[in-house]
């Protein structure tokens, strides 16, 4: 992949620029200043952590409380600035509950403090980005029927690939599932990728003689047909994977399926990885992107002091769930990949563009994140509502787990009763 550096760094400065101006209108800041120069009295600044590479002594680097800088935009000085933490540090805006703020590479920050004319910025306090605002639209899906013509009710299935085991080509799980939505007949089939792996130990060795398009018709499309046929009226939504060989695209973010691989079929509907589109009233955010296992892995958790923390908008997000709090850096940093640089030891799972990163945007126009997030992950599965956001890892159908929503009419019933979610074991 061939990046302009310029495009790179202009992309990168453009986040920050953006997140400055969030900051500035959240917490009615007139100015922000540069944490590289040394003032007497405490300033807000904002910008991205990296790496402090005169203080990292691990390979790969990890993030510490001893190895963090800041990197601020270059209309606050452009430079790099070493930082170290009061003792008696304070977190403003974060979740109730919370009692503590995560960190990672890439991050967007506002800090509270001053530079004292060393060679590092002491931060005092940190501000928690403002949160997005409550719900609506993005690519819109065709409105799923059902018995009554007003009655926007429907059902999904979600599935993430690998589709097969390791041991064989035989896409056994995949096999299974198809005849469980035979059974069930979803309104929709929510399809993740890889579908023809590219790690897959018999595709690598050259264990077969047939193409990757072909594989890919005989072994998974006409098996998903035959679902469709069996349900008028249902469709499925496709979204690839890096590691997809029928991609002719390896980046991320990375555009839909080819068409002729459906054969244009109108049931099969191929989105881009990440995406966001809306069923009937219903918004959702898909990415096959493991995130939250290298957000997990990159985080650094620092305690401190709650201020004006913000009531949770469910009862169900307490602040205290580590894994809904991983989750909840997806929504602040309004990214579906807000880590920089890709953490080394995975880099081969995200060959991340960077000068396409408006590819990666959460929130729309409006500053709305999707009612239904789906992340899958390595990690153990999880439903989980943070914020106003229902978040959904099903694992991988190689795993044996698959998710299923349901989701209810409009009516004076609250969010969290229209939508429930379910992951389960995949019947053998």
């Amino acid at each position: 992949m061939y990046e302009k550096i310029l495009e790179r760094s202009e992309a990168l400065d453009d986040r920050i620029e953006e997140f400055s101006e969030l900051i500035k209108e959240h917490y009615n800041v007139a100015e922000l200043g540069d944490p590289t120069s040394g003032t007497d009295d405490d300033i807000i600044v904002t910008g991205r952590i990296v790496y402090d590479a005169d203080t990292a002594d691990t390979a790969p680097p990890r993030l510490t409380e001893t190895s963090m800088a800041l990197e601020a935009s270059r209309a606050n000085g452009g430079k790099r600035v070493a930082l170290r933490l009061d003792s008696s540090v304070t977190i403003r805006g974060a979740a109730q509950g919370a009692g503590s703020v995560g960190l990672f590479p890439g991050s967007i920050v506002a800090l509270k403090g001053k530079n004292g004319g060393g060679n590092w910025f002491l931060v005092k306090e940190i501000l928690s980005l403002p949160p997005l605002k409550p719900s609506p639209t993005s690519f819109r899906l065709p409105s799923i029927k059902s018995d009554s013509a007003v009655d926007p009710s429907f059902s999904i299935h979600i599935a993430c690939g690998p589709y097969t085991p390791d041991a064989d080509l035989s896409y056994k799980p995949w096999r299974a599932l198809v005849k469980t939505l035979k059974a069930s007949k979803p309104s929709v089939v929510l399809l993740m990728g890889p579908f023809i792996d590219v790690q897959h130990p018999k595709i690598k060795t050259g264990e077969t003689d047939m193409l990757p398009d072909a594989l890919f018709r005989s072994l998974f499309i006409e098996h998903l047909r035959t679902y469709l046929d069996s349900s008028p009226g249902s469709i499925a939504v496709l979204v690839p994977s890096i590691r997809d060989l029928i991609s002719r695209q390896a980046v991320y973010p990375q555009g839909e399926l080819d068409p002729e691989l459906t054969a244009s079929d109108p049931r099969i509907h191929l989105l881009p990885n990440p995406s966001r589109f809306s069923i009937n009233d219903i918004t959702f955010g898909v990415t096959s992107v493991d995130v939250v296992y290298h957000l997990k892995k990159e985080e650094l958790s620092i305690k401190g002091a709650e201020v004006d923390p913000i009531p949770s908008a469910s009862p169900d997000d307490t602040g205290t769930d580590v894994m809904a709090n991983t989750c909840r850096h997806i929504l602040q940093q309004r990214s579906f990949y807000p880590l920089f640089p890709v953490p080394l030891d995975v880099s081969h799972e995200v060959n991340l563009s960077v000068t396409h990163l408006d590819g990666l945007r959460l929130a729309d126009g409006t500053d709305n994140p999707p009612d239904i997030l789906i992340l899958p992950s390595r990690l153990k599965q999880f439903s989980k509502v943070v914020q106003t956001t229902t978040m959904i890892n099903p694992s991988f159908l190689s795993k044996g787990t698959f998710a299923k929503l349901d989701i209810a009419a409009g009516s004076t019933d609250s969010y969290k009763e229209r939508i429930k979610t379910e992951v389960v074991k995949l019947e053998a």
